[in-house]
């Protein structure tokens, strides 16, 4: 029997398709590195790297680092900061202006900033209201003891200070009723003291008078800066519980509520130091507007004197009496 010679043409099919093939991934391999660059880099560069030989007489090539190694690493630091600039912007969001810590202020803190805001209000307007009248009441009276030292008797002096609600015009009408009383009194010296009693009584009553109101600037004065230190430890107080419920310790977070407590105390001295210091200018001037209060009633005290010793100079005259 003849046998059959296989053919040799399955070898060059073999051939073209594996050159086919060959083309085929050529093809693809640019567009699997453009989709995943950085996923191909270690693979092209593990391919790489035993395909290169190694000279002889040379020392292995070391094969390149991995690309990747960093930016895995990278990822936590990235975080960390980020964590960090999250943690820092917390206290940079809050308004830190007065108006805007009074806004994100607590309650008790906010109730405590309104009443010292009042009480310094107060002081002002007692300053400006009672700094007009001392300066008044010391012009005019200044004018009344110059009118009285010009008087030569009790009944001149009620005739220049005629005018009805004047401190002069007080003394001098109080002695002449007093006079009048004591009309058919035979010691002198009884009518005087009357007198005295009466215009002492007048004086204490005119510093009364113009001292009123400035009792309620010795209270903010001295009750002020504790008022606004009771707000500054309920507001730090409510800061450390805000740590306690945040677990943090970063200064950033608790500073805006700290700095709203410390507004509290801020404006507890604000209320206070102009308050003490008013009270002590007005101290000063009620003091001497009394001084010369007491100059005016020693004025009338002396026209009294005066008056007196005419009427006994008069009573003591000898009558004369005609005979024969």
């Amino acid at each position: 029997m003849t046998r059959t010679q296989p053919s040799a043409s399955p070898t060059p099919s073999r051939a073209w398709r594996a050159i086919a093939a060959l083309m085929f991934s050529l093809v693809l391999a640019p567009a699997a590195m453009a989709e995943e660059p950085v996923a191909a880099t270690p693979a092209a560069a593990a391919v790489a790297a035993p395909a290169t030989p190694a000279a002889e007489g040379q020392a292995p090539v070391a094969a390149p680092t991995d690309a990747t190694a960093p930016l895995e690493g990278q990822a936590p630091t990235d975080e960390n900061v980020q964590a960090m600039v999250e943690d820092t912007s917390l206290g940079m969001a809050h308004d830190l202006s007065p108006w805007g810590m009074y806004k994100n202020a607590d309650v008790v803190v906010k109730a405590v900033m309104i009443g010292l805001a009042i009480a310094s209000i107060i002081t002002w307007t007692i300053w400006i209201a009672k700094g007009f009248e001392l300066m008044g009441a010391k012009r005019r009276l200044r004018g009344e003891i110059a009118a009285l030292k010009r008087s030569v008797s009790l009944k001149e002096a009620s005739e220049v200070s005629n005018k009805e609600g004047t401190l002069a015009h007080t003394l001098v009408h109080d002695a002449l009723e007093e006079m009048r009383l004591s009309a058919n009194a035979r010691e002198k010296e009884g009518i005087k003291e009357r007198v005295s009693f009466r215009l002492e009584r007048l004086v204490a009553a005119s510093g009364r008078t113009m001292s009123s109101g400035t009792g309620v600037l010795a209270t903010i004065g001295s009750t002020a800066p504790f008022v606004g230190l009771f707000g500054t430890v309920w507001g730090i107080m409510n800061s450390f519980i805000g740590i306690a419920k945040t677990q943090t310790t970063n200064l950033a977070v608790v500073a805006p509520g700290i700095a709203e407590a410390l507004l509290a105390t801020a404006l507890g001295l604000v209320a206070a130091i102009p308050a003490v210091v008013i009270y002590n200018v007005f101290a000063r001037s009620i003091a001497g507007y009394k001084a010369q209060v007491s100059d005016a009633s020693a004025q009338v005290l002396l026209l009294v004197s005066r008056d007196l010793d005419h009427q006994g100079g008069e009573r003591a005259a000898p009558h004369m009496v005609k005979v024969g």
